[in-house]
């Protein structure tokens, strides 16, 4: 393993018993799993299918190899798209039940290799309340995954307040990722849903987070933004103005926004090392950690590049993003 060892917080799972949740009960919800492509099975919502899974998003000896070969010691194992949003009742239960229990067995075989960010029935949050207790007491689950909307409500909604609140007493950081992305038919061509819907939704659920005062409520709660946290820290003094001179924009946030840029951390899922370097300049090298984006082709495949190679960074700065800040972000010695 080249030193110093990389942690990926950006690193996706979907279990087998996930999918076959999806295949015995997800019919009812207009969810099922596509196995027409060889490539792999999809998960398809109405008449939209995503990417074919290839099969080291749930074979762990396969995926080992993998991060092998890309120089990555541990993945913090994320669900993503569709998450367990399209289920309602006891089968969004099963549904995130099966996903943890499955990081949990991931960290039982491979514990120095995977640890897991639970899923939640965020769409009942009774019900997400209730898995966020029990998924807290599996061994390997360090943090939390959640969509960056939930069917259309927001980060701010008052709904998740108890979440929020159990999250940062448990010590269980939040990791977003898009979901249902802004932009609508403007966004189909050229795959822009992706390409651009996923950094403004970054973006958008940040600001929900930092104007809707979710930050402020819960001093405690740790966040963590995809995608270097999409449009967020380039437009961050455009939401600053606003707060000034805008009252749809104040009375909840406390702070200036730019006061709450340290509040999130961030991958380093940029493509761009000039990016990736402003970002660092913006929010300090403390707050921005490894990932990839594993293992859709939006990712990358090394990792580990755009740190040592591209971003032309200090020893000690390399070594923070790697590896350090995720050891601190996920309570890992």
């Amino acid at each position: 393993m080249t030193s110093p060892p990389a942690i990926d917080i950006h690193a996706h799972f979907y279990p087998e018993a996930f999918l076959k949740v999806i295949e015995d009960e997800g019919a009812a919800f207009g969810v099922r799993v596509d196995r027409s492509n060889p490539k792999g099975p999809a998960v398809a919502t109405g008449d939209a299918a995503g990417p074919p899974l290839d099969a080291t998003y749930w074979d762990l000896d396969r995926r080992v190899r993998a991060m092998d070969k890309a120089g990555v010691r541990l993945h913090a194992l994320s669900l993503t798209v569709p998450m367990v949003y399209w289920a309602r009742g006891e089968t969004a239960t099963r549904a995130a039940r099966a996903v943890n229990d499955a990081m949990a067995e991931a960290h039982g075989a491979y514990p120095e290799r995977f640890v897991g960010c639970a899923t939640l029935p965020m769409q009942e949050p009774a019900r997400a309340l209730a898995e966020l207790e029990r998924a807290a007491t599996l061994p390997g689950i360090r943090a939390v995954y959640l969509g960056t909307n939930v069917n259309g409500r927001e980060l701010s909604d008052p709904g998740f307040e108890p979440i929020y609140a159990r999250c940062a007493a448990l010590r269980l950081p939040v990791l977003l990722h898009p979901i249902a992305v802004v932009g609508g038919a403007r966004l189909r061509p050229f795959y822009l849903n992706n390409l651009l819907g996923n950094p403004f939704d970054n973006a958008i659920a940040a600001a929900h987070l930092v104007f809707g005062g979710v930050l402020d409520r819960h001093p405690k709660l740790q966040v963590c933004l995809p995608h270097a946290g999409g449009a967020l820290p380039y437009l961050f003094g455009r939401l600053e103005h606003g707060q000034r001179v805008r009252p749809e924009a104040q009375r909840r946030a406390r702070r200036p926004f730019s006061a709450y840029l340290r509040r999130f951390t961030y991958d380093t899922v940029t493509h761009s090392a000039h990016a990736l370097r402003y970002l660092i300049a913006t929010v300090g090298a403390d707050r921005v950690m490894l990932g990839s984006d594993y293992c859709f082709d939006m990712g990358y495949a090394r990792p580990r590049d755009i740190i040592v190679k591209g971003a032309r960074l200090s020893k000690a700065d390399q070594a923070r993003i790697l590896g350090g800040n995720a050891l601190r972000f996920l309570g890992l010695r």
